[in-house]
Protein backbone atom coordinates (compact mmCIF):
# COMPACT_ATOMS: atom_id res chain seq x y z
CA UNK A 1 0.00 0.00 0.00
CA UNK A 2 3.36 2.45 0.75
CA UNK A 3 3.95 2.10 -2.93
CA UNK A 4 0.86 3.18 -4.40
CA UNK A 5 0.54 6.52 -1.85
CA UNK A 6 4.44 7.06 -2.51
CA UNK A 7 3.74 6.47 -6.30
CA UNK A 8 0.31 8.44 -6.24
CA UNK A 9 2.08 11.57 -4.62
CA UNK A 10 5.27 11.24 -6.28
CA UNK A 11 2.56 11.86 -9.77
CA UNK A 12 0.87 15.15 -7.94
CA UNK A 13 4.21 16.80 -7.24
CA UNK A 14 5.83 15.71 -10.50
CA UNK A 15 2.70 17.18 -12.70
CA UNK A 16 2.45 20.27 -11.09
CA UNK A 17 6.18 21.06 -10.91
CA UNK A 18 5.89 20.33 -15.17
CA UNK A 19 3.40 22.73 -15.15
CA UNK A 20 5.19 25.43 -14.31
CA UNK A 21 8.03 24.65 -17.01
CA UNK A 22 4.82 24.93 -19.35
CA UNK A 23 3.51 28.17 -17.98
CA UNK A 24 6.80 29.57 -19.27
CA UNK A 25 6.21 28.07 -22.85
CA UNK A 26 2.74 29.33 -22.62
CA UNK A 27 1.03 25.62 -22.61
CA UNK A 28 -1.99 24.16 -21.06
CA UNK A 29 -1.38 22.39 -18.39
CA UNK A 30 -3.03 19.45 -19.19
CA UNK A 31 -0.47 18.91 -21.93
CA UNK A 32 2.26 19.23 -18.97
CA UNK A 33 0.12 16.63 -16.92
CA UNK A 34 0.37 14.34 -19.90
CA UNK A 35 4.00 14.56 -20.68
CA UNK A 36 4.82 14.09 -16.87
CA UNK A 37 2.91 10.54 -17.03
CA UNK A 38 4.96 9.64 -20.74
CA UNK A 39 8.15 10.31 -18.84
CA UNK A 40 6.78 8.44 -15.66
CA UNK A 41 5.69 5.60 -17.94
CA UNK A 42 7.34 2.13 -18.59
CA UNK A 43 9.64 4.17 -21.68
CA UNK A 44 11.18 6.17 -19.34
CA UNK A 45 11.81 6.58 -15.81
CA UNK A 46 9.57 3.57 -15.08
CA UNK A 47 11.72 1.38 -16.83
CA UNK A 48 14.68 2.19 -14.29
CA UNK A 49 11.96 -0.08 -12.04
CA UNK A 50 12.35 2.29 -8.87
CA UNK A 51 10.12 1.70 -5.78
CA UNK A 52 7.31 4.10 -5.91
CA UNK A 53 9.01 5.95 -8.77
CA UNK A 54 6.55 5.88 -12.17
CA UNK A 55 5.18 2.55 -14.08
CA UNK A 56 7.33 0.08 -14.51
CA UNK A 57 5.05 -1.93 -16.58
CA UNK A 58 1.32 -0.71 -18.15
CA UNK A 59 0.10 -3.33 -15.68
CA UNK A 60 0.85 -0.91 -12.54
CA UNK A 61 -0.54 2.10 -14.69
CA UNK A 62 -3.93 -0.19 -14.71
CA UNK A 63 -3.94 -0.49 -10.80
CA UNK A 64 -4.54 2.76 -10.46
CA UNK A 65 -7.86 3.06 -12.97
CA UNK A 66 -10.22 3.61 -10.11
CA UNK A 67 -8.60 6.80 -9.87
CA UNK A 68 -8.99 7.55 -13.46
CA UNK A 69 -12.52 6.32 -13.65
CA UNK A 70 -13.34 8.55 -10.84
CA UNK A 71 -11.93 11.61 -12.15
CA UNK A 72 -13.37 11.00 -15.36
CA UNK A 73 -16.88 10.80 -13.38
CA UNK A 74 -16.58 14.26 -11.79
CA UNK A 75 -15.28 15.56 -15.05
CA UNK A 76 -18.60 14.23 -16.28
CA UNK A 77 -20.87 15.96 -13.42
CA UNK A 78 -19.00 19.12 -14.09
CA UNK A 79 -20.43 18.83 -17.34
CA UNK A 80 -23.64 18.16 -16.69
CA UNK A 81 -24.02 21.49 -14.89
CA UNK A 82 -23.39 23.18 -17.97
CA UNK A 83 -27.14 21.74 -19.07
CA UNK A 84 -29.04 24.41 -17.23
CA UNK A 85 -32.35 25.01 -18.81
CA UNK A 86 -31.60 28.84 -18.89
CA UNK A 87 -28.55 27.83 -21.42
CA UNK A 88 -30.12 25.24 -23.18
CA UNK A 89 -32.94 27.37 -23.90
CA UNK A 90 -30.99 29.74 -25.90
CA UNK A 91 -28.35 27.23 -27.30
CA UNK A 92 -30.06 23.69 -27.18
CA UNK A 93 -31.23 23.15 -30.69
CA UNK A 94 -28.10 24.50 -32.11
CA UNK A 95 -25.85 22.09 -29.62
CA UNK A 96 -27.83 19.55 -30.74
CA UNK A 97 -27.83 19.96 -33.92
CA UNK A 98 -24.33 20.23 -34.04
CA UNK A 99 -23.00 17.51 -31.65
CA UNK A 100 -25.09 14.99 -33.67
CA UNK A 101 -23.57 16.46 -37.44
CA UNK A 102 -20.45 16.84 -36.88
CA UNK A 103 -20.07 13.01 -35.42
CA UNK A 104 -21.87 11.28 -37.88
CA UNK A 105 -20.02 13.29 -40.85
CA UNK A 106 -16.62 12.69 -39.08
CA UNK A 107 -17.44 8.87 -38.94
CA UNK A 108 -18.36 9.04 -42.46
CA UNK A 109 -15.34 10.82 -43.94
CA UNK A 110 -13.10 8.48 -41.84
CA UNK A 111 -14.92 5.51 -42.93
CA UNK A 112 -14.96 6.23 -46.82
CA UNK A 113 -10.90 7.04 -46.72
CA UNK A 114 -10.19 3.67 -44.41
CA UNK A 115 -13.25 1.66 -46.82
CA UNK A 116 -10.87 3.10 -49.78
CA UNK A 117 -7.66 2.14 -48.16
CA UNK A 118 -9.11 -1.85 -47.41
CA UNK A 119 -10.17 -1.92 -51.35
CA UNK A 120 -6.93 -1.08 -52.73
CA UNK A 121 -5.02 -2.90 -50.01
CA UNK A 122 -6.47 -5.67 -48.46
CA UNK A 123 -3.69 -6.37 -46.62
CA UNK A 124 -2.82 -3.50 -44.86
CA UNK A 125 -6.32 -3.28 -43.11
CA UNK A 126 -9.56 -5.13 -42.67
CA UNK A 127 -12.58 -4.00 -43.81
CA UNK A 128 -14.48 -4.86 -40.09
CA UNK A 129 -11.24 -2.79 -38.76
CA UNK A 130 -11.95 0.22 -41.22
CA UNK A 131 -15.94 0.74 -40.34
CA UNK A 132 -14.61 0.47 -36.27
CA UNK A 133 -12.53 2.93 -36.60
CA UNK A 134 -14.88 5.34 -38.33
CA UNK A 135 -17.09 5.27 -35.26
CA UNK A 136 -14.20 5.58 -32.89
CA UNK A 137 -13.25 9.06 -35.19
CA UNK A 138 -16.50 10.42 -33.92
CA UNK A 139 -15.82 10.14 -30.34
CA UNK A 140 -14.12 13.79 -28.74
CA UNK A 141 -12.61 14.10 -24.82
CA UNK A 142 -14.42 15.68 -22.96
CA UNK A 143 -11.35 16.02 -19.85
CA UNK A 144 -8.97 17.77 -21.70
CA UNK A 145 -11.52 20.12 -22.89
CA UNK A 146 -13.25 21.39 -19.75
CA UNK A 147 -9.61 20.84 -17.92
CA UNK A 148 -8.51 23.85 -20.74
CA UNK A 149 -11.61 25.78 -19.97
CA UNK A 150 -11.32 26.23 -16.27
CA UNK A 151 -7.45 26.65 -16.50
CA UNK A 152 -8.00 29.84 -18.52
CA UNK A 153 -11.52 30.84 -17.29
CA UNK A 154 -12.57 30.60 -20.60
CA UNK A 155 -15.74 32.54 -21.34
CA UNK A 156 -18.21 33.29 -24.66
CA UNK A 157 -20.98 31.77 -26.58
CA UNK A 158 -17.99 29.17 -28.11
CA UNK A 159 -16.95 27.62 -24.98
CA UNK A 160 -20.49 26.98 -23.83
CA UNK A 161 -21.09 25.96 -26.95
CA UNK A 162 -18.51 23.48 -27.20
CA UNK A 163 -19.30 22.25 -23.36
CA UNK A 164 -22.66 21.31 -24.75
CA UNK A 165 -21.46 19.43 -27.84
CA UNK A 166 -18.76 17.70 -26.30
CA UNK A 167 -21.62 16.25 -24.06
CA UNK A 168 -23.72 15.24 -27.02
CA UNK A 169 -20.94 13.65 -28.70
CA UNK A 170 -20.69 11.24 -26.08
CA UNK A 171 -23.70 9.64 -26.93
CA UNK A 172 -23.62 10.18 -31.03
CA UNK A 173 -20.05 8.16 -30.54
CA UNK A 174 -22.10 5.68 -28.04
CA UNK A 175 -25.03 5.13 -30.81
CA UNK A 176 -22.79 4.99 -33.94
CA UNK A 177 -19.93 2.80 -32.58
CA UNK A 178 -22.40 0.29 -31.18
CA UNK A 179 -23.85 0.33 -34.57
CA UNK A 180 -20.75 -0.10 -36.51
CA UNK A 181 -19.57 -2.75 -34.14
CA UNK A 182 -22.29 -4.98 -34.42
CA UNK A 183 -21.99 -4.56 -38.60
CA UNK A 184 -18.31 -5.00 -38.04
CA UNK A 185 -19.07 -8.42 -36.49
CA UNK A 186 -21.53 -9.67 -39.03
CA UNK A 187 -19.16 -9.57 -41.69
CA UNK A 188 -16.20 -11.25 -39.73
CA UNK A 189 -19.02 -14.08 -38.13
CA UNK A 190 -21.12 -14.11 -40.93
CA UNK A 191 -24.43 -13.69 -38.00
CA UNK A 192 -26.69 -10.16 -37.53
CA UNK A 193 -27.82 -9.11 -34.73
CA UNK A 194 -30.45 -6.57 -34.77
CA UNK A 195 -30.28 -6.42 -30.90
CA UNK A 196 -26.44 -5.52 -30.76
CA UNK A 197 -26.37 -3.17 -33.62
CA UNK A 198 -29.97 -0.78 -32.43
CA UNK A 199 -31.52 -2.58 -29.18
CA UNK A 200 -28.50 -2.63 -26.98
CA UNK A 201 -26.43 0.71 -27.98
CA UNK A 202 -30.33 2.92 -27.48
CA UNK A 203 -31.04 0.85 -24.12
CA UNK A 204 -27.55 2.38 -22.38
CA UNK A 205 -28.22 5.59 -23.24
CA UNK A 206 -31.62 5.25 -21.52
CA UNK A 207 -30.94 3.75 -18.57
CA UNK A 208 -27.75 5.42 -18.43
CA UNK A 209 -29.63 8.90 -18.41
CA UNK A 210 -32.41 7.49 -15.63
CA UNK A 211 -29.85 6.18 -13.62
CA UNK A 212 -27.87 9.65 -13.83
CA UNK A 213 -31.70 11.38 -13.20
CA UNK A 214 -32.49 9.43 -10.30
CA UNK A 215 -29.19 9.90 -8.84
CA UNK A 216 -29.05 13.42 -8.99
CA UNK A 217 -32.80 13.67 -7.34
CA UNK A 218 -31.43 11.87 -4.51
CA UNK A 219 -28.14 14.14 -4.54
CA UNK A 220 -30.72 17.22 -4.13
CA UNK A 221 -33.03 15.36 -1.69
CA UNK A 222 -30.20 14.92 0.72
CA UNK A 223 -28.24 17.79 0.35
CA UNK A 224 -31.68 20.02 1.76
CA UNK A 225 -30.60 17.90 5.16
CA UNK A 226 -27.07 19.67 5.61
CA UNK A 227 -27.10 23.28 5.86
CA UNK A 228 -22.94 22.85 6.23
CA UNK A 229 -20.75 24.00 3.45
CA UNK A 230 -18.79 21.15 4.11
CA UNK A 231 -21.37 18.32 4.95
CA UNK A 232 -23.05 19.12 1.50
CA UNK A 233 -19.66 19.05 -0.62
CA UNK A 234 -19.02 15.81 1.36
CA UNK A 235 -22.46 14.39 0.00
CA UNK A 236 -21.70 15.37 -3.29
CA UNK A 237 -18.59 14.07 -3.80
CA UNK A 238 -19.96 10.46 -2.18
CA UNK A 239 -23.54 10.90 -4.71
CA UNK A 240 -20.83 11.12 -7.99
CA UNK A 241 -18.51 8.20 -6.15
CA UNK A 242 -22.20 6.56 -6.08
CA UNK A 243 -22.63 6.81 -9.84
CA UNK A 244 -19.07 5.95 -11.16
CA UNK A 245 -19.59 2.91 -9.17
CA UNK A 246 -23.02 2.55 -10.09
CA UNK A 247 -22.05 2.72 -14.13
CA UNK A 248 -19.74 0.00 -13.97
CA UNK A 249 -22.62 -2.35 -13.26
CA UNK A 250 -23.56 -4.99 -16.27
CA UNK A 251 -26.08 -7.45 -16.28
CA UNK A 252 -27.84 -9.95 -18.89
CA UNK A 253 -31.77 -10.82 -19.28
CA UNK A 254 -31.90 -13.29 -21.51
CA UNK A 255 -29.46 -12.29 -24.57
CA UNK A 256 -29.71 -9.04 -24.03
CA UNK A 257 -27.03 -7.23 -22.61
CA UNK A 258 -27.36 -4.37 -20.16
CA UNK A 259 -25.00 -1.47 -19.30
CA UNK A 260 -24.09 2.10 -18.43
CA UNK A 261 -22.23 4.67 -19.79
CA UNK A 262 -20.00 6.11 -17.13
CA UNK A 263 -19.95 9.71 -18.99
CA UNK A 264 -24.02 9.64 -19.41
CA UNK A 265 -24.62 8.49 -15.83
CA UNK A 266 -22.64 11.44 -14.61
CA UNK A 267 -23.10 14.08 -16.86
CA UNK A 268 -26.96 13.44 -16.45
CA UNK A 269 -26.63 13.19 -12.19
CA UNK A 270 -24.85 16.71 -12.88
CA UNK A 271 -27.83 18.14 -15.14
CA UNK A 272 -30.78 17.08 -12.89
CA UNK A 273 -29.25 18.47 -9.46
CA UNK A 274 -27.94 21.68 -11.35
CA UNK A 275 -31.33 22.55 -12.68
CA UNK A 276 -33.33 21.87 -9.44
CA UNK A 277 -31.48 23.13 -7.04
CA UNK A 278 -31.27 26.78 -6.00
CA UNK A 279 -27.36 26.74 -4.28
CA UNK A 280 -25.75 24.31 -6.78
CA UNK A 281 -23.33 26.52 -8.60
CA UNK A 282 -22.19 27.65 -5.49
CA UNK A 283 -21.41 23.63 -4.51
CA UNK A 284 -20.18 23.15 -8.05
CA UNK A 285 -17.47 25.28 -7.71
CA UNK A 286 -16.11 23.56 -4.31
CA UNK A 287 -16.65 20.53 -6.05
CA UNK A 288 -14.41 21.58 -8.49
CA UNK A 289 -11.71 22.90 -6.07
CA UNK A 290 -11.79 19.57 -4.18
CA UNK A 291 -11.00 17.74 -7.32
CA UNK A 292 -8.21 19.64 -8.63
CA UNK A 293 -5.31 17.08 -7.43
CA UNK A 294 -7.84 14.23 -8.90
CA UNK A 295 -7.57 15.62 -11.95
CA UNK A 296 -4.42 15.90 -12.37
CA UNK A 297 -3.68 12.61 -11.51
CA UNK A 298 -6.18 11.59 -13.92
CA UNK A 299 -4.04 13.15 -17.00
CA UNK A 300 -0.61 11.85 -15.70
CA UNK A 301 -1.90 8.41 -15.10
CA UNK A 302 -3.59 8.82 -19.30
CA UNK A 303 0.10 10.29 -20.07
CA UNK A 304 1.58 7.28 -18.79
CA UNK A 305 -0.90 4.87 -20.41
CA UNK A 306 0.53 6.16 -23.93
CA UNK A 307 2.09 3.70 -25.67
CA UNK A 308 5.57 4.31 -27.68
CA UNK A 309 5.64 0.77 -29.55
CA UNK A 310 3.76 2.31 -32.07
CA UNK A 311 6.51 4.16 -33.78
CA UNK A 312 8.07 0.63 -34.46
CA UNK A 313 5.41 -0.61 -36.70
CA UNK A 314 5.40 1.91 -39.96
CA UNK A 315 2.02 0.11 -41.02
CA UNK A 316 0.27 1.47 -38.37
CA UNK A 317 2.03 4.94 -38.17
CA UNK A 318 0.68 5.51 -41.82
CA UNK A 319 -2.70 3.82 -41.23
CA UNK A 320 -2.31 6.10 -37.83
CA UNK A 321 -1.90 9.18 -39.89
CA UNK A 322 -4.62 8.69 -42.44
CA UNK A 323 -6.98 8.21 -39.61
CA UNK A 324 -5.89 11.32 -37.61
CA UNK A 325 -5.91 13.66 -41.00
CA UNK A 326 -9.12 12.21 -41.85
CA UNK A 327 -10.42 12.78 -38.74
CA UNK A 328 -9.15 15.75 -38.21
CA UNK A 329 -10.67 17.07 -41.57
CA UNK A 330 -14.31 15.25 -40.33
CA UNK A 331 -14.51 17.10 -37.48
CA UNK A 332 -12.77 20.64 -38.67
CA UNK A 333 -15.50 20.55 -41.87
CA UNK A 334 -18.20 18.65 -40.36
CA UNK A 335 -18.23 21.67 -37.30
CA UNK A 336 -18.56 24.15 -40.44
CA UNK A 337 -21.03 22.57 -42.04
CA UNK A 338 -23.30 22.03 -38.54
CA UNK A 339 -22.55 25.86 -37.77
CA UNK A 340 -23.53 27.24 -40.93
CA UNK A 341 -26.88 25.00 -40.83
CA UNK A 342 -27.21 26.02 -37.23
CA UNK A 343 -26.69 30.09 -38.40
CA UNK A 344 -23.65 30.50 -35.29
CA UNK A 345 -21.46 33.38 -35.00
CA UNK A 346 -18.34 33.84 -37.27
CA UNK A 347 -16.24 33.21 -34.46
CA UNK A 348 -18.11 29.96 -33.33
CA UNK A 349 -18.38 28.30 -36.97
CA UNK A 350 -14.45 28.67 -37.42
CA UNK A 351 -12.79 27.42 -34.29
CA UNK A 352 -15.43 25.00 -33.14
CA UNK A 353 -14.10 22.00 -34.51
CA UNK A 354 -10.81 22.87 -33.47
CA UNK A 355 -11.27 22.43 -30.34
CA UNK A 356 -13.32 18.87 -30.88
CA UNK A 357 -10.28 17.36 -32.09
CA UNK A 358 -9.08 15.96 -28.26
CA UNK A 359 -9.44 12.62 -28.05
CA UNK A 360 -8.39 9.76 -25.46
CA UNK A 361 -10.69 7.78 -22.88
CA UNK A 362 -13.55 7.19 -24.28
CA UNK A 363 -11.95 6.20 -27.65
CA UNK A 364 -9.95 3.96 -25.72
CA UNK A 365 -12.71 1.98 -24.08
CA UNK A 366 -14.32 1.39 -27.79
CA UNK A 367 -10.68 0.05 -29.42
CA UNK A 368 -10.88 -2.63 -25.98
CA UNK A 369 -14.23 -3.65 -26.81
CA UNK A 370 -13.47 -4.03 -30.22
CA UNK A 371 -10.16 -6.07 -29.72
CA UNK A 372 -12.29 -9.22 -29.91
CA UNK A 373 -12.25 -8.98 -33.63
CA UNK A 374 -10.04 -10.56 -35.97
CA UNK A 375 -7.75 -7.53 -36.77
CA UNK A 376 -8.38 -5.97 -33.39
CA UNK A 377 -4.52 -5.80 -32.58
CA UNK A 378 -4.66 -2.96 -35.80
CA UNK A 379 -7.70 -0.50 -34.21
CA UNK A 380 -5.94 -0.60 -30.94
CA UNK A 381 -2.86 0.57 -32.00
CA UNK A 382 -3.95 2.87 -34.51
CA UNK A 383 -6.42 4.64 -31.78
CA UNK A 384 -3.01 4.29 -29.24
CA UNK A 385 -1.39 6.85 -32.15
CA UNK A 386 -4.07 9.32 -32.47
CA UNK A 387 -4.44 9.31 -28.76
CA UNK A 388 -0.96 10.12 -28.24
CA UNK A 389 -1.09 12.74 -31.13
CA UNK A 390 -4.40 14.34 -30.08
CA UNK A 391 -3.58 14.22 -26.54
CA UNK A 392 -0.52 15.97 -26.35
CA UNK A 393 -1.41 19.09 -29.09
CA UNK A 394 -5.05 18.65 -28.61
CA UNK A 395 -5.22 20.69 -25.43
CA UNK A 396 -2.35 23.33 -26.99
CA UNK A 397 -5.58 23.78 -30.59
CA UNK A 398 -8.04 24.12 -27.88
CA UNK A 399 -6.39 26.55 -26.39
CA UNK A 400 -5.03 28.64 -29.52
CA UNK A 401 -9.03 28.47 -30.53
CA UNK A 402 -10.43 29.91 -27.61
CA UNK A 403 -8.05 32.52 -27.84
CA UNK A 404 -8.46 33.71 -31.12
CA UNK A 405 -12.33 33.79 -30.75
CA UNK A 406 -11.78 36.16 -27.97
CA UNK A 407 -12.69 34.36 -25.45
CA UNK A 408 -8.93 33.44 -23.72
CA UNK A 409 -7.18 36.64 -22.63
CA UNK A 410 -3.97 35.74 -24.57
CA UNK A 411 -2.27 36.01 -21.39
CA UNK A 412 -4.11 33.63 -19.94
CA UNK A 413 -4.21 35.61 -16.78
CA UNK A 414 -7.69 37.05 -16.64
CA UNK A 415 -11.43 35.74 -18.19
CA UNK A 416 -13.47 37.25 -20.89
CA UNK A 417 -15.77 37.65 -18.17
CA UNK A 418 -13.62 39.93 -15.91
CA UNK A 419 -12.61 41.86 -18.70
CA UNK A 420 -16.08 42.73 -19.67
CA UNK A 421 -17.00 43.31 -15.96
CA UNK A 422 -13.71 45.58 -15.84
CA UNK A 423 -14.93 47.68 -18.95
CA UNK A 424 -18.19 48.44 -18.15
Amino acid sequence: MEKYLICISFCLISGLMMSRIAKKFALPAVTAYLVTGLLLGPFCIGNLNITGIGFSTFERVKELDILSQTALGFIAFAIGNEFRLSQLKTMGKQAITIGILQAVLTSFVVDVVLIGLHLTNPQIISLPAAIILGAIASATAPAATLMVVKQYKAEGPLTKLLLLVVAIDDAVGLILFSASFGVAKAIEYGSFSITAIVLEPILEIILSLLLGSLIGYALYLIEKFFHSKSKRLSISVAFVMLAVGASMLKFEIGSIKFGFSLLLVCMMTGTVFCNICDFSEELMGRVDTWTSPLNVLFFVISGAELDLNIFKNPTMLMIGIIFIISRTLGKCYGSNISCHMSKCSKNVTKYLGITLLPQAGVALGMAHTASILGDGATIRNVVLFSVLVYELIGPVLTKFALTKAGEINPEGKTNARNAANANA
